[in-house]
């Protein structure tokens, strides 16, 4: 059966949802000197979050494990954190280096920096010695926290952080080193929170222009960059994402839910890392903004989480593109009760249409989203959901109401209406800048080039075409990962693909591919060859295509390395004619 046509264009529920007197009217402001669109009623700053957090008190926030933590025990436990870092005399501005992995405290020490405006730092946990104490050195933190693996891990480098003064390690057995402070000495363990003093009134004030948070970009070519961030910035995607829902109720002619502290609980699954922005305000900070509970995985595992979701009776499920391909495909799916599911969302990373049809095939009673942002855009800047993201399942959704898009050529000319050029946005959530490198400014007159290839749609939908950099020059013809990918992904057979340039001495470059077969699937190269070939142009068909036996290594934000990829093509020459 054919869906209605939506009763309200996209214009149109903006300036509705929006107006004078609605939950997200909007303020005019001026940003260095420019006019920016921002949210009236939403939370200003992390400590403005924080605070509202207490309408949750008796709420169960975080579970990790056996371990279960309320809103009011998390607020205790952030407040005795910041009021430790005063006493050890951290200053405003002052960065503290997050360097754990998901776990209930780091929450605490994210929350207790910006209490005391300090930056927050959350660096990778996946990261090596060596690439941790760059950004450690490179920020200037002077206080870092550890979980124990990630203290061991950098333990034999720390006298090289020269300007780290405190030192923190989180559950550490046995004795803790000389030199470092047990975090539960000071604000004990997860148990203990809730019969901590009770939290009061922010030792310091934060305004919304303050810097906030120093995250560092992938670092997928050459050093990573820290990206620095205001309080507003990083509290905007909240009300981006929570629109972005309610103008799918609007879009379909009905009234969007009052938020309500007495209303059933949302339980959201934290499947990807805290050190990214999508988990940090893309999921961590809603949970917080709509009182929702937290459950947290050690690390990724399918099963595991399928496990959580069957227990915590989890709705909300969420992360990059991958994380719904493993549970889609799971063998053992079937053997979990996963119909609490009610919502899943996914970005970070292109997907293909088929696996919006798979989700809602799948899980029936659950809704499907999508977004785009980037870490220098605090996360969601566009967004859709339900049936725009079901109508639409190749766009990332359209810029929320505070942002602004446009496609340019190489000139910085804006382009025509579903022309491909460089996505520009800006916005309030646009970051200040990258922290110790004023020469590699992160906007021109406002706007942030992204280095994403995109085109927009008359209603404003953005597409994600691929990266500037990743486009395959196949004898001047452009070939777009993206668009074959996304054919590979149609394939019964395909869990997992990426397209990489193989280099050519006549063409410059061609296309090779590397796919992962969903379980007990098989298809040979010549199949998939003869796929993309019966869809696409001649020259956009992979020359090579490998078949790699695990998801496609991928950062912990969820990109593919394509340059661990393209070593696998080294001395792997085409014996296939070609064709120009």
């Amino acid at each position: 059966m054919t869906r209605a046509a939506p009763v309200m264009s996209i214009a149109e529920a903006h300036r509705l949802l929006t107006s004078p007197g609605a939950r997200f009217e909007m303020e005019a402001l001026d940003r260095g000197g420019r006019p920016v669109r921002a949210w009236k009623n939403g939370p200003k700053s992390l400590v403005d979050l924080y605070m509202g957090a207490a309408a949750f008190s008796t709420r169960t926030f975080m579970v990790y494990e056996q371990e279960r933590v309320s809103f009011d025990a998390f607020r205790r436990a952030a407040m005795a954190f910041a009021q430790a870092l005063i006493a050890h005399g951290v200053a405003k501005g002052d960065r503290v280096a997050i360097v754990m992995r998901n776990q209930p405290e780091w929450p605490v020490v994210f929350y207790g920096v910006a209490l005391v405006g300090g930056i927050a730092t959350p660096l990778n946990a996946w990261w090596s010695a060596a690439e941790l104490a760059f950004a450690i050195k490179q920020s200037g933190a002077t206080v870092a926290v550890f979980d124990e693996e990630r203290f061991e891990r950098v333990r034999d480098v720390l006298p090289e952080c020269a300007d780290v003064r405190l030192r923190f390690v989180s559950r550490h057995i046995g004795p803790v080193p000389d030199g470092v402070r047990s975090l539960e000495g000071l604000i004990g363990r997860p148990d203990d929170w809730a019969r901590l003093p009770p939290a009061g009134a922010p030792p310091r004030a934060v305004g919304p222009e303050d810097s906030a948070t120093l995250f560092y970009t992938s670092g997928t070519s050459g050093l990573p960059k820290g990206v620095l961030a205001t309080h507003r910035a990083v509290t905007t995607p909240i009300f981006a994402t929570l629109l972005s829902h309610a103008r799918a109720f609007v879009r379909r002619g009905e009234v969007p839910p009052v938020p309500d502290p007495n209303t059933k609980q949302k339980r959201y699954l934290l499947a990807i890392p805290l050190f990214h922005v999508t988990g940090c305000f893309s999921t961590l900070a809603i949970a917080m903004a709509v009182g929702g509970m937290l459950v947290l995985l050690r690390k990724w595992e399918p099963e595991a989480a399928m496990a959580l979701i069957a227990r915590e009776r989890i709705a909300a499920i969420g992360g990059v593109p991958t994380i719904a391909w493993q549970l889609l495909e799971h063998p053992r799916r079937h053997e979990y009760d996963l119909s609490s599911v009610d919502a899943v969302s996914y970005g970070g990373a292109p997907a293909a249409a088929e696996l919006v049809r798979r989700l809602r095939q799948d899980f029936p009673a659950a809704h499907v989203g999508c977004g785009w942002g980037m870490t220098e855009t605090c996360a969601t800047l566009t967004h859709h959901f339900a049936e725009d993201c079901e109508d639409r399942p190749e766009s990332c959704g359209p810029a929320t109401p505070v942002a602004d898009l446009k496609i340019v050529d190489a000139d910085g000319v804006t382009l025509p209406i579903g022309e491909i050029g460089e996505l520009w946005v800006r916005g309030p959530h646009v970051i200040t800048g990258y922290w110790g490198m004023p020469e590699a400014a992160a906007a021109a007159d406002g706007w942030l080039r992204t280095g994403d290839l995109a085109r927009l749609d008359h209603e404003g939908f953005c597409y994600i075409v691929d990266r500037a950099k990743d486009v395959i020059i196949r004898g001047g013809e452009n070939i777009y990962s993206v668009e074959v990918e996304n054919v590979l992904y149609h394939h019964p057979a395909v869990m997992d693909a990426a397209l990489v340039p193989i280099f050519h001495p006549i063409l410059g470059e061609e296309a090779g591919a590397v796919v992962t077969l969903k379980p007990g699937a098989q298809a040979s190269e010549d199949e998939l060859k003869a796929f993309v070939r019966h869809r696409l142009a001649a020259f956009k068909t992979p020359t090579r295509i490998l078949t790699h036996d695990a998801p496609l290594p991928r950062n912990a934000n969820g990109k593919i390395i394509k340059a661990e990829l393209r070593k696998l093509f080294v001395g792997r020459a085409s014996t296939e004619p070609i064709e120009l």
